[in-house]
């Protein structure tokens, strides 16, 4: 049976119902809700407009991120990164494991296993993780951004372990 993750601070107001987890809000859904709703809506735009949407706002979404617990926990460079997917890995997203980060070269390689998307869609032979692939690049964007660094970079999914012959995802971030 799984354990609660006491390194993964949740509170909650007694006022509000808020749950806040370090320095921000958060919601708390099941996944089935989550992705059903992720799937309804690729159903009706299709995937790749839909991946469109999500690049750009998971991009803004982990700028922020970053930002604020990087200021949170006096963060800064690839430990921000490092945090990043730690926390991504604790909220039942998969496990995001950096493979290799160069912040000089605005490069990063990050594999995902257990991907909560791969877990409702199963083999379907396409990518299904494209929800993450903006949360990559605003990520090393934010943080290179505060190095004083003038590199902005894109972010691909390589493969998914949705796909025929992969038991987990791949991603890759590269200047723009």
């Amino acid at each position: 049976m799984a354990k609660i993750a006491p390194q993964l601070p949740i509170e909650v107001d007694s006022e509000t119902g808020v749950w806040t987890s370090d320095a921000l809000p958060m919601l708390y859904v099941p996944r089935h809700f989550f992705v059903n709703n992720h799937m309804g809506i690729e159903a009706v735009i299709g995937a790749q407009a839909y991946a469109d949407i999500l690049y750009k706002a998971g991009y803004k979404s982990a700028w922020h991120w970053c930002e604020k617990e990087a200021e949170c926990h006096g963060l800064e460079g690839v430990a921000v990164f490092e945090h990043y997917m730690k926390r991504l890995s604790q909220r039942g997203w998969g496990l995001f494991h950096i493979q290799d980060i160069d912040l000089d070269a605005g490069t990063a390689t990050v594999k995902l296993e257990h991907s909560c998307f791969v877990y409702v869609y199963g083999k379907v032979g396409r990518k299904v993780d494209y929800m993450f692939t903006g949360w990559f690049a605003g990520a090393i964007d934010q943080i290179l951004s505060a190095r004083g660094s003038q590199i902005r970079t894109v972010a691909q999914q390589v493969y998914s372990a949705s796909e025929e012959g992969h038991e987990h995802g791949l991603f890759s971030v590269k200047p723009l």
